[in-house]
């Protein structure tokens, strides 16, 4: 069997310490998450943090560093793999309707969404708070999806030192 883990992108933003979350309905419950979604066919890593974060923000964001990479596995097996940026959110368009299934986005303290760790979506929001609390940061030239759509080689490459 293959496996395929779902490829999802977050935007993780401070402002004063506190942190842009989205409260959605999922499966029923009420869940509390970052901005966060699935990369798209042929979508960049960065274009879908934007994108995703728009949607259900109604900011701009501006993706500055890469927080890390987190695989994560759901109680039903269900595997994710989480790419999370740490970014500034610029323009909002307060007017602009989110993306279903979000109902609101909000500007919370650790604090808050400690208090509602039962309501959080996966234990990958307050894990990716904590990474960028501690300082963990990697620059976002560590990404190389601008290969995105590229021919692939006309010859194969031939190996250091091989003859050609």
């Amino acid at each position: 069997m293959v496996w395929k883990p779902d490829v999802t992108v977050a935007g993780l933003v401070e402002r004063e310490g506190r942190f842009l979350v989205v409260e959605e309905r999922i499966g029923g419950r009420v869940v509390f998450n970052q901005p966060a979604g699935h990369v798209e066919d042929g979508e960049s890593l960065l274009a879908a943090v934007r994108r995703e974060t728009l949607e259900e923000t109604a900011w701009h964001f501006e993706p500055e560093a890469l927080l890390g990479l987190y695989l994560w596995r759901s109680a039903r097996g269900h595997t994710t793999l989480r790419i999370a940026f740490i970014g500034a959110v610029r323009a909002h368009e307060p007017q602009r309707s989110l993306d279903p299934p979000v109902m609101a986005a909000h500007w919370l303290t650790r604090g808050e969404l400690i208090a509602r760790s039962a309501q959080l979506r996966t234990p990958l929001v307050l894990r990716c708070i904590d990474d960028y609390l501690a300082g963990q940061r990697l620059p976002l030239t560590a990404i190389a999806d601008d290969l995105l759509g590229a021919a692939p080689p006309a010859a194969p490459i031939a190996a250091a030192g091989a003859d050609p």
